[in-house]
């Protein structure tokens, strides 16, 4: 039987000892963490994600605060509402939730976000540190580093000797977790729609993490036996109970589970860990401009 990778329960674990850290920091310094999320327009997705990381941000005793914009603003206004963010020392991490309604230029916005307040990780001077391991001062894309946690727990931080195979290579995830797979010692491949024989690539994996946005497209025979599977997917199909649409991952998990040594589900694998991460990565934000260090080795 395969180890189920429990995304709940770890996140869980994280945001334990963040509360606890975050209590220390403003107990011994005054400092609260403070988050500004900023949401446009009505996106019934987004609008989920943005109330449960205030949820989560309260739950670990941070100043959390919602911006939600009509879809009609503009570019220039929201542009002075991310430097109005910037300028103001009780928020430490800044958000903008995407996807952005069209007429606006979801670059300029991120790259208007302060570098020491993108706790998302894409500006690109985070993205630069991160490409040329500078770990130390970089904020990492919060889904790559919730994964990267989740195979500490199977293999612990040094990865040297497992070959690791991505697919998918987004900005967003398949990039930053082949980086931060290399930084542990890891032998990685990169794997894309342009990519030949790639079910025979998937099985040279000791460690396949799918990311592709193609909902159960990583089938049993893709996976090496023993191998552990980190499906960062989440897609909406037909065939839920009473109609509804269910939720599945870019791994078919009820059959690759029967190859893999350890495996994340979806829901309750990747997902959790992604909120857990952007609560840590603000948590060193506020950290850092308290002049105290933080490390996530600590709560990881």
């Amino acid at each position: 039987m395969p180890k189920i990778i429990d995304g709940t329960a770890v996140a869980a674990d994280v945001l334990a000892k963040l509360k606890v850290v975050a209590q220390q920091l403003t107990g011994e310094t005054g400092v609260v963490p403070g988050i500004a999320v900023v949401i446009v327009g009505q996106d019934p997705a987004s609008q989920v994600y943005v109330a449960s990381k205030g949820k989560k941000a309260k739950e670990c005793g941070f100043h959390s605060t919602e911006h939600a914009l009509p879809t009609h603003t503009t570019e220039e206004e929201l542009v002075a509402l991310v430097e109005e963010l910037n300028a103001d020392f009780g928020i430490h991490g800044v958000l903008v939730q995407l996807p952005l309604p069209d007429h606006i230029d979801s670059g300029r916005i991120i790259q208007t976000i302060a570098p020491e307040k993108d706790v998302d990780g894409f500006h690109f001077i985070n993205v630069g540190k991160l490409g040329t391991g500078q770990l130390d001062t970089a904020f990492v894309p919060c889904t790559p580093a919730g994964s990267m946690i989740l195979i500490e727990r199977v293999h612990g931080r040094d990865l040297s000797g497992f070959n690791a195979v991505v697919v998918g290579r987004s900005n967003i995830v398949g990039k930053p977790i082949a980086n931060l797979l290399l930084h542990a010692n890891a032998t990685v491949t990169i794997a894309h729609s342009h990519t030949k024989n790639l079910p025979e690539l998937c099985r040279s994996a000791d460690i396949l993490v799918a990311a592709v946005g193609r909902p159960e497209m990583i089938k049993a025979d893709w996976v090496k036996p023993g191998a552990t599977v980190i499906d960062v997917g989440i897609n909406r199909i037909s065939g839920g109970s009473n109609g509804k649409a269910r939720l599945v991952g870019d791994v078919a998990f009820e059959e690759a589970a029967t190859k893999a040594g350890a495996i994340t589900p979806v829901p309750g694998g990747v997902g959790p860990m992604t909120i857990a991460l952007l609560m840590a990565n603000t948590l060193t934000a506020a950290s850092r401009a308290a002049g105290r260090a933080f490390a996530l080795e600590a709560c990881s």
